[in-house]
């Protein structure tokens, strides 16, 4: 995927409180694959499990959208399944939008679009993302504080939903006539494996799959986002991801452990987002040849291990780490300015 080759995006959140300084360093950085901001520290409602939860049944809201938490009552929720089904079944796209007050850095992003068309010349493709329904499920608490991941009904309402706000994104970007790359975030998924968690392979496989499948399309690419270790072979198997977004910085020895697996995700033309840039762990003194060479390990060791050289720098994109809403915004900057030199230079 030639038009891919060592392209920067970002992985979602930043701290800002204002979209329009968020989107500056956005297109200042990442200019090729441009992403929509999650802005945490501007809102609550921007967080990474609220944000797409409205609407998805059986989590409850207040009225102005502020409140999740518990349904005291069976037949509550039983009423709020029906309508949410009702809207799935019907394919209600509109149903599912995304607010502005959930999302203000979505809504600035497409309008500095329509306002400044001449960004369009650089844009390969834009990126959009939704949280994982594991990530989400394991956020959101019953009235009996357990959380919805264990509950299987609510976690099929969490699939088709979220779903459906990968499906509303992709129209509410349609006009600009660029590809979309959606992600789907699923750092909780670096848990799987350990006393933390009870979820099972199968059924991360079988509740990706059923996910990406109802997003996937010609005209998008869908990955997937974990920022700690995990079984990666779960993401390779599934054929309906496209792109593997992992912390190269911490866990690159981790991920090539998996090597053959790699290969059949490469011989499928599989595209690995390396997330060279530290973001909790970044000191300032990350620079760009630091970086790649910490890339070239990992090429070379894929190539050592029989994966061909221009397959992995043809289906390399690089990116932050890990979301950065929780830094300050000068750091972020920082990150997203290192990031863009690394990308220049790998395509040099």
């Amino acid at each position: 995927m030639k038009e891919i080759t060592g392209l920067a995006t970002g992985v979602g959140s930043l701290p800002h409180r204002n979209a329009e300084e968020a989107l500056d360093l956005v297109f200042k950085y990442t200019p090729e694959i441009p992403f929509w901001p999650q802005l945490p520290k501007r809102d609550k409602r921007e967080g990474m499990a609220i944000q797409f939860m409205q609407h998805i049944a059986p989590i409850p809201q207040s009225a102005n959208g502020e409140f999740f938490g518990a349904i005291a009552y069976p037949s509550q929720v039983e009423k709020r399944l029906e309508e949410f089904y009702k809207r799935i079944i019907s394919q209600d796209i509109d149903y599912f939008q995304i607010r502005e007050d959930y999302a203000k850095g979505l809504y600035a992003f497409k309008k500095k679009l329509e306002d400044k068309p001449n960004l369009l010349k650089d844009i390969k493709f834009i990126k959009c993302q939704i949280s994982g329904p594991f990530t989400a499920a394991a956020s959101i608490k019953n009235e009996e504080g357990i959380a919805y991941l264990h509950d299987s009904i609510a976690m099929q309402a969490f699939i088709e939903g979220l779903a459906m706000k990968a499906l509303w994104q992709i129209k509410f970007f349609e006009k600009f006539g660029k590809k979309i790359i959606m992600f789907v975030d699923e750092p909780y998924l670096g848990c799987f494996g350990s006393a933390y968690t009870s979820i099972n392979r199968e059924e991360v496989v079988k509740g990706l799959t059923e996910l990406t499948r109802k997003i996937k399309s010609e005209d998008v690419l869908v990955g997937v986002h974990c920022c700690g270790n995990t079984d990666w072979s779960i993401f390779t198997d599934i054929k309906t991801i496209d792109i593997i977004s992992f912390d190269a910085f911490s866990f690159l020895d981790k991920l090539l452990l998996y090597t053959d697996n790699l290969k059949s995700f490469f011989k499928r033309n599989g595209v690995l987002c390396w997330g060279v840039v530290p973001t909790s762990e970044f000191t300032g003194k990350e620079t760009s040849d630091l970086l790649i060479s910490k890339l070239n390990i990992g090429i070379e060791t894929l190539v050592k291990k029989g994966i061909d050289r221009s397959t992995v720098l043809n289906n390399l994109l690089i990116s932050p780490s890990c979301g950065m809403g929780s830094l300050d915004t000068k750091t972020a900057e920082n990150i997203l300015a290192v990031l863009s030199e690394v990308s220049k230079n790998l395509r040099k």
